[in-house]
């Protein structure tokens, strides 16, 4: 994934990310605000991954800029 897309369209894209990981609160999604290092720290917290669990599930993730497509391999 582009953590610089992320980034830079956090607003557009934190919609899909709540819906994929629908244990982040809107407080979470507003802390995140486009910071990977923030995301995975909350998907540790929230899901009880490990550090090398919630940065795969980042790394897999695919946003397609049209759709706003997210997978992942959760």
């Amino acid at each position: 994934m582009d953590t610089n897309y992320l980034s830079a369209n956090w607003h557009q894209a934190k919609g899909k990310v709540r819906e994929k990981f629908g244990k982040l609160t809107n407080d979470d999604l507003l802390e995140i605000g486009g910071k990977i290092e923030v995301l995975v720290g909350k998907l540790q917290e929230r899901y009880g991954m490990s550090l090398e669990e919630a940065e795969a599930s980042v790394t897999g993730l695919k946003i397609d800029a049209e759709g706003m497509k997210l997978e992942t391999n959760l």
